[in-house]
């Protein structure tokens, strides 16, 4: 990282300071965070707002990351993020979150010390089960008539008639 250049109407000593290290600046927006909720809870109705608020945004996020684990896509990640804004604000979202982290990262370990053919295996059920959610949503039909294969009707989803 360069310094920055004096230029002519500043002197060096006048030109602004090098950007905080990114754990101080994380640290100031916690702190600053933590003194705003201070004020928020120390009115109630204000409080109530804010949890509910919390509630919705962080129940809208789960529930969508519920819907996208079975897309190709970070489903699981908007899982954990939904779960991570519940969390802010109830005990009970953040030892679920803990709980299902847990669980996560103990698949992770198990699929990673599997040989390739498990692996592999795991990976193609992955597949099936994408390309199943696909079919039935009528996302493969749309893309085969969108390309002229609209005669392959066996991709046509059973839900949408």
């Amino acid at each position: 990282m360069t310094q920055p250049q004096a230029t002519p109407d500043r002197s060096a000593s006048e030109q602004d300071p090098p950007p905080a290290p990114r754990g101080r600046r994380l640290h100031a927006a916690r702190v600053r965070y933590r003194a705003f909720r201070m004020k928020v809870r120390a009115r109630p109705g204000w409080n109530l707002a804010w949890r509910i608020g919390i509630g919705v945004l962080g129940t809208v996020v789960l529930v969508l990351g519920v819907l996208a684990i079975p897309y190709p896509g970070p489903g699981w990640l908007i899982v954990f993020a939904g779960l991570g804004i519940l969390a802010t604000e109830f005990t009970w979202a953040g030892r679920l979150l803990s709980f299902a982290r847990g669980y996560y990262d103990a698949w992770s370990a198990w699929v990673r010390r599997q040989n390739r053919v498990v692996q592999a295996l795991l990976g193609l059920v992955s597949l099936a089960v994408v390309l199943a959610m696909l079919w039935l949503l009528g996302a493969l039909w749309f893309a085969a008539d969108l390309v002229g294969l609209d005669q392959w009707t066996w991709l046509q989803s059973p839900l949408t008639s």
